[in-house]
C-alpha cells in the first residue's frame, strides 16, 4: 500500500510576502508568465521550478537553481523546518458556476514505485514529454520543488486533517484562488494520516512526469549508493481524498487544425455521433452539452450538439469523452490536434482562423475516474483538468542523499 510521510520541509521566511513568491507548477506556465513572475521579487519560486542560465556567472540553469536553493537558505529566506511534518493544504476558489468550493489536502513525502508494481497508479495516459529537463533539475537541486498531485481511493482522509489554527500562512494567485499551509505535527494526527493513505490505493491526478522523473532519479542514486533507502525512495505529493466534495475536474477540449481546406468536420463525425446543429456557442453551451448528454462541435458555421451513437459508445475504452472523442478523431483525414481546457480559449481559436474546428468535451466525474482506477483502466491523454492548480513555493522537500 502507499507509502506516505511527513518530511521536514523549506519554507519562506515568515518576513517574505507568498504573494509576491509563489508560482504555478512548470508546465502551466507560459513564457510570458514567467517573466512577470522573475520580475515580482528576486526570490519567486519561478526562478527554481523555471530556471535560467546565469549569463556571465558560468552557471547553467540546473546549476543556477541549485545555488539560489542555497544562497536564499544562507540569507534567510528560506528555513529549514526543525523535523518532519505533514502540511494541511487548502485551496479556497470559486468553481465555473460561481460556487465557493474548496480543496483540503495534505502535503507528505509519497513512496515511488515503477508502474504496476504499487498501489500508487497513473489514472490517464500521458504523452511523450522530455523528463531529462526535471530529471537534470532534481539532480542539481536535489529538492522537490513542485509536488506531485495524488487522490486517495481511501475514505475519511480529510477529517483526519487538523485545522491550521494560528500556524497557518495564507496567500492569494492570479486568479484569486486562496491558499492556506499549515504544518502537521501532532503524532496522532500523523499517524493517522499516513495510516488512511496507507490503507488503499492512490491515483496519480497531476504529475505524472514528476513521479516518473522521481522515480528514475530514486533508481540512478541507488545504484551510485550501493541500494541503500534514502529521502530519494520518496516524491513530494498533494494527497486529496478522491471525493467529489473535494475536487473540481474541468475537461480538455479538442482544437483541431491542418484537415484539407474546405473539409465537413459535422459530416466527418455523423458516423459517430447524432449531430444537431443550430446551437448558440455562448455561455450556455457547455449547460446544453450537460443537460444533452453530449458534447459539442463549433466550426466557423456554428455550433453543433454531438450524442455519441451506440457503436461510438462501444468502441470507447472508457466511458468518457475523450475516449469517445478518440474514436471519431481517428477516422478524420491527417490533422493536428491541440489541447485546451478554457472552452472559450477554444472557441477563439476557430473565431480567429487559427484552427477549423473545437470539439467540446464534458468532464470525467470523480465517480468515473474512482471506477477507472479499480479497474487499473487508463483514461486517454488529456482527460482531465484539475483546478485549481497548487502552487510552488509554499513548501520545498529537500532530497539529500
Amino acid at each position: 500500500m502507499p507509502r506516505f510521510e511527513p518530511f521536514a520541509g523549506l519554507r519562506y521566511a515568515a518576513d517574505i510576502d507568498l504573494d509576491a513568491v509563489i508560482a504555478p507548477p512548470f508546465d502551466v506556465v507560459s513564457p510570458e508568465e514567467r517573466v512577470a513572475l522573475s520580475a515580482r521579487h528576486p526570490a519567486n519560486a519561478i526562478h527554481v521550478e523555471l530556471p535560467e542560465d546565469a549569463n556571465g556567472m558560468g552557471r547553467d540553469r540546473y546549476q543556477q537553481a541549485a545555488w539560489l536553493l542555497r544562497r536564499w537558505q544562507e540569507d534567510g529566506v528560506l528555513d529549514l523546518e526543525d523535523g518532519p511534518a505533514f502540511y494541511g493544504y487548502r485551496m479556497r476558489y470559486r468553481d465555473d458556476l460561481d460556487r465557493h468550493r474548496q480543496t483540503t489536502g495534505v502535503l507528505g513525502a509519497l513512496g515511488l514505485s515503477p508502474p504496476g508494481e504499487g498501489e500508487v497508479i497513473p489514472h490517464e495516459q500521458t504523452m511523450p514529454k522530455d523528463k531529462a529537463d526535471r530529471l537534470e533539475l532534481l539532480r542539481a537541486c536535489r529538492t522537490n520543488t513542485s509536488p506531485v498531485w495524488g487522490l486517495s481511493l481511501a475514505r475519511g482522509l480529510t477529517p483526519h486533517i487538523p485545522p491550521g489554527d494560528g500556524a497557518s500562512v495564507t496567500c492569494t494567485d492570479d486568479q484569486g484562488v486562496v491558499h492556506e499551509l499549515w504544518p502537521i505535527t501532532d503524532p496522532g494526527a500523523v499517524q493517522a494520516i499516513s495510516a488512511t493513505v496507507g490503507s488503499d490505493a492512490l491515483v496519480i491526478a497531476d504529475g505524472h512526469h514528476r513521479f516518473a522523473t522521481a522515480l528514475a532519479y530514486r533508481d540512478e542514486r541507488r545504484e551510485a549508493n550501493g541500494d541503500a533507502p534514502g529521502a530519494y525512495d520518496l516524491v513530494m505529493a498533494l494527497v486529496v481524498e478522491l471525493a467529489e466534495d473535494q475536487l473540481s475536474v474541468r475537461p480538455i477540449h479538442r482544437v483541431i487544425s491542418g484537415l484539407p481546406a474546405g473539409f465537413d468536420v459535422a459530416a466527418a463525425l455523423s458516423e459517430h455521433f447524432e449531430v444537431v446543429p443550430g446551437h448558440p456557442g455562448d455561455e450556455r453551451l457547455p449547460v446544453r452539452m450537460e443537460k444533452e448528454q453530449a458534447l459539442a462541435l463549433v466550426t466557423a458555421k456554428g455550433a453543433s450538439l454531438l450524442r455519441p451513437r451506440p457503436g461510438t459508445e462501444a468502441a470507447a475504452d472508457q466511458p468518457v469523452d475523450a475516449s469517445r472523442a478518440a474514436v471519431a478523431l481517428a477516422t478524420l483525414p491527417p490533422h493536428h490536434l491541440t489541447y485546451q481546457p478554457s472552452w472559450h480559449r477554444a472557441l477563439l481559436a476557430v473565431e480567429k482562423g487559427e484552427a477549423q474546428a473545437a470539439l467540446l468535451l464534458r468532464p470525467a466525474s470523480v465517480e468515473v475516474i474512482a471506477s477507472v482506477a479499480r479497474r487499473r483502466g487508463l483514461m486517454p491523454p488529456k482527460t482531465t483538468f484539475f483546478h485549481p492548480k497548487p502552487r510552488t513555493g509554499l513548501v520545498f522537500r529537500p532530497v539529500p542523499g
